[in-house]
């Protein structure tokens, strides 16, 4: 019986087999994550023991110690922040300007430019390593952050101009001008009255962006040659992992360190995120 006297109907096949099938998939999903944790805290003697049992008796922090008490460990840790936040605003700005560009204006080739724009996209990123390598080294940007910026902005554009451009098309051109009989100039309609609209399509876009750059392993290696200080934390996993006595518990310790400002980031823009991927503008 329900709060309204009547009785519950049954729910259906269907809907049970889908529930239970959204379960299976998201424990798949988060073991690894799950293991990950239990990996950090476990005492050395059990990460190393041949039993892999899928809980622990005798929590520790003592990996986390060592990485946190890892003297350049800051130094990474800010290394990524500066160039995640980088690539974030900088190439949601670019992709917004060009998505409106490629959306509200008429000139030649701009079927071509977004096709160039797809074709990018279908481009492996190990297939431009060594090339950007060389551009990288005849630049002078060896072993900077901007090794590492560029590269990221020029791989989170194509995605990013492709999804805007359905929210730039989504605002009714009657909005503009309607603006513009009211005295708003191009620029300001394009600040104070698209932007925000399109917003949820742009964080969107971020989150993209921010996890493939935090995580990236591939150009911080490839670029990033001898200068040390310049590592991002993918690469300060590398302190942990020696061929002759790898420190597993470390390699988890930083690796659970390193997901927690991606699911801060998350949680901070969910709202937002879940309207963009769904389409917030109407019109």
């Amino acid at each position: 019986m329900n709060s309204t006297g009547f009785p519950r109907r049954p729910r259906r096949p269907r809907r049970l087999a889908a529930e239970a099938s959204a379960l299976v998939i998201a424990a798949v999903v988060a073991f690894p994550l799950y293991w990950m944790v239990l990996s950090a805290v476990r005492p050395a003697g059990e990460i190393e023991s041949a039993e892999a049992r899928p809980w622990t008796l005798a929590p520790t922090l003592d990996s986390f110690r060592r990485v946190l008490g890892q003297q350049e460990f800051g130094r990474y840790f800010l290394n990524s922040v500066v160039v995640a936040c980088a690539v974030v605003i900088a190439s949601a700005l670019i992709a917004f300007l060009a998505a409106t560009s490629v959306t509200r204006f008429r000139f030649r080739f701009r079927t071509t430019l977004l096709i160039m724009f797809l074709i990018a996209q279908m481009v492996p990123v190990e297939a431009l390593t060594i090339p950007l390598f060389f551009l990288m080294r005849d630049a002078g940007q060896l072993n900077t952050l901007g090794a590492l910026i560029l590269p990221h902005i020029a791989f989170s554009l194509p995605f990013a101009i492709w999804m805007l451009r359905g929210f730039v098309k989504a605002v009714p051109e009657s909005l503009e001008e309607a603006a513009q009989l009211d005295g708003a100039s191009r620029s300001r309609f394009l600040w104070q009255i698209l932007f925000p609209l399109v917003l949820p399509g742009l964080v969107a876009t971020s989150v993209f962006s921010f996890i493939s750059t935090w995580n990236d392993f591939l150009f911080a290696k490839s670029f990033i040659i001898s200068d040390t200080s310049r590592w991002t934390l993918p690469m300060a996993l590398l302190v942990y992992f020696k061929p002759e006595e790898p420190d597993w518990g470390g390699v988890m310790a930083a690796s659970t360190v390193m997901t927690i400002p991606v699911l801060v980031f998350f949680v901070l823009v969910q709202r937002r995120l879940v309207s963009g991927l769904g389409g917030a503008v109407k019109e």
